[in-house]
């Protein structure tokens, strides 16, 4: 069932990539682990799949240690003093939303000889719950993020908001590929900081996000739910 999830998947992102004129080669999915065994994460691997995320890092911890060549990604809100450890297990933290984050994410991968791949997280919604910098201080924190040499930035991530209403999410996840755009020329040349990817969208709204510029989808019921 898994397996066939995630074709499903891949044949809905196929389809909108032809609609916007987009090759869909160039589209990263990831499966969010969240509410998923070892059992599940090993057939969506089996399928295919070659990315997988965790929003919490003692999950991770459990669950990861079973996967080799697999990318793994940290998506959910990483606190200074799990840092130490996040970097050695996590390909890529997509929640760094603060400088002193960013900081301890430079000392530790230092401290190991490594850099890391990291997202900067925007609240494009503006909601209290969310976590992620304000959108007008986003250029302001990529600026001091040139000063962490070990914390390569990739990209951009956003959560869309809690709502049915799809005009409001597109406006989100528009609005994050407008900063995007806006980061890309301002920082073009930078050592560490390149805009790669632009994550957003989850099981509900990864086809609005699809349309509005998308490269990076985060699915977790989507494709670990069965039955």
């Amino acid at each position: 069932m898994i397996r066939e999830n995630i074709d499903r998947i891949r044949a809905s992102v196929a389809d909108i990539c032809r609609s916007a004129d987009r090759d869909p080669q160039e589209i990263v999915i990831i499966g969010v682990t969240k509410y998923s065994d070892i059992q599940s994460i090993q057939q969506a691997v089996d399928a295919g799949l070659q990315h997988i995320a965790e929003n919490r890092l003692q999950q991770a911890v459990a669950k990861y240690s079973n996967f080799g060549h697999i990318t793994r990604h940290m998506i959910g809100h990483l606190q200074t003093n799990k840092v130490k450890q996040a970097v050695q297990l996590f390909d890529m933290i997509q929640s760094v939303d603060s400088l002193d984050l960013a900081k301890e994410i430079d000392r530790q991968c230092a401290r190991i000889h490594r850099t890391i791949d990291v997202l900067l997280q925007v609240n494009t919604s503006g909601e209290a719950q969310k976590f992620g910098v304000a959108p007008d201080h986003a250029a302001d924190l990529l600026k001091h993020l040139e000063g962490c040499p070990t914390v390569h930035v990739k990209g951009l991530m956003t959560i869309g908001p809690l709502t049915q209403d799809k005009i409001e999410i597109r406006g989100c996840f528009r609005r994050l590929h407008d900063i995007f755009q806006e980061m890309e020329q301002d920082f073009r040349g930078s050592k560490n900081i390149c805009m790669q990817y632009l994550s957003m969208g989850m099981s509900d709204d990864y086809p609005i996000a699809l349309e509005e510029g998308a490269n990076m989808l985060r699915i977790g019921r989507a494709i670990f739910q069965v039955g």
